[in-house]
């Protein structure tokens, strides 16, 4: 018996890896988190399979459906949104595993910052602009340790791409703007690769507004920083005078 930890991705059943797919399609019980996997995804676990939404448990009712799968040697499909390593409380869920002696793996997924520059057809690190990206959330009901806070990474002036806090934004558009200015590029994506996805573009001194009219208030990835907008540096790598091992300069 095994509990199978997998990412559903950010919605798009394609954007499933071929491992997910697989695991999936022959669970036999299933542990989904109902406010955020998509339900064609939910759909694609056998109509037999015993499924169960988290939404509306906690950790001990969560753990009591794998001990009842392990008793009768039934595998377990914990399935989580995006990517699991992010946001995805699988820590305290796989330290109930381990006390039990129950095995596990993990298989990722494609996380919402992935989709979301996708839909948004930009690189998030363009030379000159951003080699650096940070994932990070607003402290809300969870704290985010001080040094972590959005007005230090925001100093570091990096592409941001931020969680779990599209109904906090106009307090993030006002710190982020000390550092990156009132006219620095920044977009919204709601529900990024799914049928309904929406894509909100604007600037750190507007955006908050554009998304109160939208009415987005949740699962939506917010992007901020200099490579969402136009211009930068071309990178090296393709440059015809540029030499790496497999080919020379001018080649």
């Amino acid at each position: 018996m095994k509990v199978h930890f997998v990412g559903s991705g950010p919605g798009d059943p394609e954007l499933l890896t071929l491992k997910a797919k697989r695991i999936l399609e022959s669970c036999q019980v299933l542990i989904y988190a109902g406010s955020l996997v998509s339900e064609v995804i939910v759909a694609m676990a056998p109509q037999a399979a015993e499924k169960h939404d988290s939404a509306g448990m906690d950790l001990e009712a969560i753990v009591k459906v794998v001990e009842d799968a392990a008793a009768k040697g039934l595998d377990v499909v914990r399935l989580h949104s995006g990517d699991p390593s992010i946001y995805g409380a699988i820590r305290e869920q796989i330290a109930e595993l381990e006390k039990r002696g129950i095995e596990y793996d993990v298989t990722p997924g494609i996380s919402s910052f992935q989709a979301s520059a996708a839909a948004l057809g930009v690189e998030l690190t363009v030379p000159e602009k951003s080699q650096t990206i940070i994932l990070t959330r607003m402290a809300g009901r969870t704290p985010v340790p001080e040094e972590q806070d959005i007005e230090k990474l925001a100093a570091t002036r990096s592409t941001l791409c931020v969680f779990l806090s599209v109904d906090r934004i106009a307090k993030l558009a006002e710190t982020v703007g000390r550092h990156y200015g009132a006219g620095a590029p920044m977009a919204v994506v709601f529900h990024a690769s799914r049928p309904d996805q929406l894509i909100i573009r604007g600037a750190v001194e507007d955006i908050a507004a554009k998304v109160k009219e939208a009415g987005v208030k949740k699962t939506a990835m917010i992007v901020v920083g200099d490579a969402l907008g136009v211009g930068g540096q071309a990178s090296l790598l393709y440059d015809k005078n540029f030499s790496h091992e497999y080919r020379k300069a001018g080649a």
